[in-house]
């Protein structure tokens, strides 16, 4: 055979492997609203960039008449290319080939491209779209999915790991997902769940659609399984790309830089008048956020979900910093369990990948109550404690406004290893709020005045003076700097700058046992 047949079998037989399950599943796949898994690559990756391995494997079951239907591929495309010019390996799981289920072959190709991206020290980004273990194939599909579960655990921290969920997610399927950083997530289109409506209706008679029970909005909202809510999957695709452009290649690596015409000395005079007077008024934290970060550009993670805090990456001088934030517009910015937990994971991933945290703090407290206390606020509180202790990497906090209790001390204070702990004017650093303060303090004197109201005014105002001010802790070193809030963002970049170099370790061990 001459080198120009061989040439033209191995574009017959290619051409097979880029109509995946056929036309026919490829309109169907339309038809539903969703792209196909090498439209998916084509908009993830720089155009021209991608380099496919695996195009002509085969699953080698024999059980179920599936010796006589094959297909290259298996139902899943695997390489690698480049987003933003920066290297990263990519799986898309193709439904329109078995309905995307994981078999041995499978597996293989996705654990071949997670070992190479430990090699090349370059994220992973999954796409899935799969009806879950190919059930013909018994134990040993499920064998596949524990070898990617393994490498997902162990290149955690080491290499980022991105899930775009962009169909069903079902069964063994979801825990690959979960384990990685973030989890993206299609309204209508994406479902994730252990296990499906039927199984909850034999099991426990609950009448749930896949959408109440595994939907985009039920996990961005209640769980917190998916850090994005995306209308349509380019909006997905577009999230992901911009997300990678803050987050370093690997855990060895800085974050990227990228040069900004915003001025790092920038002052914003609008900031001197955004905290409110009465300290019971709520406001926007978001504001002082994009007033403070270059261009006004802050990519919000997890904001549908616990949103008395924030977090987000954004850029101070070109650099990235992850930002964490009470939200005082929703709860009074109160800490409880999902804040914490949304915090504490972010906190974390922030620290393995060498990105800066900013903090900026309006913290009463953490929220009482009976199902907070049965469900383990103290446990979930401690995580997001936990994560603030153990985190080495450069440490900015502003107090704006309450910084109330023991969540003064966990919202990265100076005895955490906080590094530069700075205060507006406004801060009110206490035990608690004057009111409570004072009726514990000046009970006995409250209870024998005549105008017990008017008893407990004035020893609240001479409280609020004494105390509910930022004086004490700066006496105490516990504050670097009271700074005036139009200059934040200048104070920010300086300090910044001063830790470029910062070096901090924890003592050595094999792992911390963080209260999960």
């Amino acid at each position: 055979m001459t080198l120009e047949k061989k040439l033209r079998e191995r574009d017959d037989r290619r051409n097979k492997a880029l109509l995946g399950g056929g036309q026919e599943r490829i309109d169907a796949q339309h038809a539903k609203g969703k792209l196909t898994a090498r439209e998916r690559l084509e908009l993830l990756l720089d155009k021209g960039s991608f380099e496919e391995f695996d195009m002509f494997v085969t699953h080698r079951s024999r059980d179920f008449g599936l010796d006589k239907v094959k297909y290259y591929g298996d139902g899943v495309v695997t390489g690698h290319g480049t987003i933003n010019g920066r290297q990263v390996f990519v799986f898309s799981q193709d439904f329109t080939v078995f309905g995307g289920s994981l078999s041995e072959a499978h597996a293989e190709k996705i654990c071949k491209i997670m070992d190479m991206a430990m090699k090349m020290g370059a994220p992973v980004v999954g796409l899935n779209d799969s009806g879950g273990a190919r059930i013909q194939e018994g134990v040993v599909s499920l064998g596949g999915y524990a070898d990617i579960f393994l490498r997902n655990t162990l290149a955690s921290g080491v290499v980022p790991q991105i899930s775009l969920v962009l169909g069903p997610c079902a069964g063994g399927a979801v825990y690959s997902p979960a384990i990685t950083d973030f989890v993206i997530m299609v309204k209508g289109i994406s479902h994730m769940f252990v296990t499906g409506p039927n199984v909850v209706k034999t099991v426990t008679h609950e009448n749930v659609t896949s959408e109440e029970l595994g939907g985009a909005m039920t996990h961005a909202v209640k769980s917190g399984v998916a850090h994005y809510a995306a209308e349509n999957e380019p909006d997905a695709i577009r999230f992901t790309r911009e997300l990678l452009g803050y987050i370093p290649a690997n855990n060895m690596e800085d974050p990227p830089y990228i040069e900004t015409a915003d001025p790092e000395d920038r002052e914003e005079e609008s900031l001197n008048a955004i905290v409110p007077d009465n300290p019971n008024k709520p406001y926007d934290m978001k504001e002082i956020i994009h007033q403070v970060v270059d261009a006004g550009r802050f990519l919000e993670i997890h904001a549908d979900f616990a949103a008395n805090i924030i977090v987000g990456f954004a850029r101070l001088g070109g650099h990235p910093v992850g930002i964490i934030a009470n939200q005082p517009a929703v709860l009074a910015g109160v800490l409880d369990i999902n804040s914490s937990v949304k915090g504490a994971r972010f906190i974390r991933f922030c620290d393995a990948f060498n990105i800066p945290i900013v903090t900026f703090e309006d913290v009463p407290g953490f929220l009482p109550g009976v199902d907070q206390e049965h469900g383990g606020i103290i446990k979930h509180g401690a995580m997001l404690l936990y994560a603030y202790c153990e985190a080495t990497v450069p440490k900015i906090t502003v107090i704006t406004r309450k910084a109330y209790g023991g969540a003064y001390d966990v919202m990265n204070s100076k005895h955490v290893r906080g590094d530069m702990n700075y205060a507006w004017p406004s801060a009110e650093i206490a035990v608690m709020g004057p009111k409570g303060a004072v009726e514990i303090i000046f009970k006995k004197e409250i209870e024998a005045a005549a105008d017990k109201e008017k008893a407990i005014e004035e020893k609240v105002a001479e409280f609020t003076e004494k105390f509910a001010n930022p004086y004490i802790a700066a006496e105490r070193g516990y504050v670097d700097d009271i700074i005036e809030p139009k200059q934040t963002r200048g104070r920010l970049i300086r300090a910044l700058h001063m830790l470029e170099n910062k070096k901090d370790s924890n003592p050595p061990k094999k792992h911390g046992n963080i209260p999960l």
